[in-house]
């Protein structure tokens, strides 16, 4: 399985991207996917993730009612699209795939990870 990230940018506070990760693979409709980014400096944090069909997500506190994950599966695909964005959404975002087919926020729950692609907001 390979992971592609892309949509990352440069934004102003207060404005919007949408990110996709694109999988290759067969079994990606089967697992759960998530979102994690990383801030200079910081640890790797969790952002949000989505259950095999989509029927459950979970969000991080910081992110909650900003950001919406969603899935494709006939696209093999998993998308964020961040709104109201702050400088503290500053990092790098990498979409992970997990082993299990239920969310979870766990690093070590997932098995395969994008590259990742980098947020920058600036004032």
């Amino acid at each position: 399985v390979q992971l592609q990230a892309s949509g990352g940018g440069l934004v102003q506070a207060g404005g919007s991207l949408r990110l996709t990760c694109a999988a290759s693979g067969q079994t990606f409709g089967c697992y759960a996917m998530g979102w994690f980014r990383q801030a200079p400096g910081k640890e790797r944090e969790f952002v949000a993730a989505i259950s095999w069909n989509g029927g459950i997500t979970d969000y991080a506190d910081s992110v909650k009612g900003r950001f919406t994950i969603s899935r494709d599966n006939a696209k093999n695909t998993v998308y964020l699209q961040m709104n109201s964005l702050k400088l503290d959404d500053t990092a790098v975002y990498y979409c992970a795939q997990s082993y299990r087919f239920y969310v979870s926020r766990q690093t070590h729950l997932y098995e395969y990870w994008g590259q990742g692609t980098l947020v920058t907001v600036s004032s």
